[in-house]
């Protein structure tokens, strides 16, 4: 076949298929309309759900998301005086679990005294006696103590 032949037919296939395309996506596909009306959706339910937790909601001098005890900021801390998450939560004596900076620091102590002041991650969790896990920087500082260390 000629090379002018194959290019004359490969010329018609792209405009067939072209013009098919165009007609469909135009009106259907990629509407604009469309488009801005499902994101206009999706937003309205990102912010009900948003209201719905109230994430800056203040609450016992708390500031944040599901923070009890007082003077706390972020979520799910619980003590007192404590910043970021998950911080003082499952604590038998109140003078445990208080002003920490970080995430999952000060829970879980059964004695007095135990997992306060640590900065970090992971810090003063899960100590047994009293004097524990306390006045930590970095990760993974004293956690598990079963007896009263000052």
């Amino acid at each position: 076949m000629k090379p002018r032949v194959l290019l004359v037919l490969w010329l018609g296939l792209l405009s067939a298929t072209g013009a098919k395309a165009d007609g469909t996506t135009g009106s259907q596909a990629f509407s604009t309309s469309r488009i801005a009306q499902t994101a206009g959706q999706y937003g309205q339910y990102i912010g009900s759900n948003v209201r719905g937790m109230d994430p800056l909601g203040f609450s016992g001098g708390n500031v944040g998301y599901k923070n009890t005890g007082s003077g706390n900021i972020g979520a799910f801390n619980s003590g007192s005086g404590n910043v970021g998450a998950f911080n003082g939560n499952e604590n038998t004596s109140p003078t445990s679990g208080n002003h920490n900076i970080g995430a999952f620091n000060g829970n879980g102590n059964t004695g007095e005294y135990d997992g306060n002041t640590n900065v970090g991650a992971f810090n003063g969790n899960f100590n047994g006696g009293s004097f524990n896990g306390n006045g930590n920087a970095g990760a993974f500082n004293g956690n598990f103590n079963g007896r009263g260390n000052r």
